[in-house]
């Protein structure tokens, strides 16, 4: 069975705006939703309708692009239109500060916005487009390259556990920790997927349910304090999880509750991987001590996805976004380049 996801982010036919699945409507609702202006867009990272870090730098090669033509129309000379560019860059590298996808497809921007900037603003913009694009079509070769390196790390028949959402809805196409079972599905392999829900946001059950579930997999949703039990009931073979931000010795930052999936993996002798592009890779991030967690909204571990608040209004809430994993509890990264064991050293 062939999986066929549409990318979750694409140019308009105008090439005005951007259309991205609202996956905050997900598993319900599927609507896209045309995103325009900056603020749209900081929007959309923000709220987590835009969401994955590959998909969130893809989203923002976009967003250059499409804010580029703007600035070509409005500038009266080219050191006004880079300024206005740079502008927008740190804005948006703002939504999702521990999204590294984010600041690295925003300075490839830069970067080749300042290396034409002898040409014309047509010119220029035309080169911004171009790189958008081959941002976007490496990013579906490279899921496609993680996913073959990941299926040889497991067997036919093996239960994997997930966390988060690390499919097509976060990349492109295969996804980068979903990749392995997506893509042996279609080869005709057989897998038993438990799936974390992922509180507060549910990006689990919403999210990786619905893309393995609809690829034909074995699917079990699982509530996040259940993983031990699992593990222990030995129905899990592996940890697949992606990832927001890797440290040049390996500590990885994901969504929060993966350092807690390291620990039990740990004590229950279960392999732990993790998926990412060499783009999620921060060479400058020496570890996981230098690696800002964001704290979200309190509201949404009291309200989001409930008909009524599950916790008195005025109770306290720490609600931060991610974790980092230490290196050592990790037995491989697996990137395009291959798959990576201890000791860690990417710089």
């Amino acid at each position: 069975m062939k999986y066929e996801v549409n990318d979750p982010v694409r140019l308009t036919d105008d090439t005005r705006a951007i259309l991205a699945i609202d996956q905050t409507l997900l598993p319900d609702h599927i609507a896209y939703i045309r995103l325009e202006s900056p603020e749209q867009m900081y929007g959309a990272i923000k709220n987590l309708q835009v969401r994955g870090a590959p998909c969130i730098g893809i989203f923002a090669a976009y967003a250059m692009f499409i804010q580029a033509k703007v600035f070509a129309q409005v500038s009266e000379d080219k050191e006004s239109f880079y300024q206005q560019l740079h502008k927008f860059a740190k804005y948006l590298s703002l939504a999702m500060p521990s999204a590294v996808d984010l600041t690295w497809a925003l300075k490839r921007m830069e970067r080749t916005a300042a290396n034409n900037m002898r040409r014309s603003f047509d010119t220029i913009v035309e080169a911004l487009r171009k790189e958008a694009v081959e941002i976007h079509e490496h990013n579906i070769a490279t899921c496609e390259t993680i996913a073959n390196f990941g299926l040889s790390l497991i067997n036919d028949g093996d239960g994997i556990l997930t966390y988060c959402n690390a499919g097509a809805l976060a990349t492109s196409r295969y996804g980068t920790a979903l990749g392995p079972l997506i893509l042996g599905s279609e080869k005709g392999m057989k897998f038993e997927a438990y799936v974390c829900e992922t509180r507060p946001m549910l990006q689990g059950s919403r999210l990786t349910a619905y893309e393995l579930s609809n690829a034909g997999i074995d699917t079990t949703l699982i509530c996040d304090n259940m993983a031990a039990q699992v593990m222990k009931e030995g129905r899990i073979k592996a940890v697949f999880v992606g990832a927001d931000r890797v440290a040049a010795n390996g500590d990885t930052a994901n969504k929060v509750g993966t350092y807690g999936l390291a620990i039990l993996a740990r004590t229950f002798r279960i392999p732990f991987y993790v998926f990412c592009p060499t783009s999620t890779i921060d060479p400058t991030c020496e570890d996981g001590s230098m690696i800002a967690v964001e704290e979200r909204d309190p509201d949404e571990i009291k309200t989001a996805y409930f008909k009524s608040p599950v916790a008195p209004a005025s109770v306290k809430c720490y609600n931060p976004s991610s974790d980092v994993t230490p290196a050592r509890l990790i037995t491989a990264i697996v990137t395009e380049d291959g798959i990576n064991y201890p000791p860690f050293d990417f710089n």
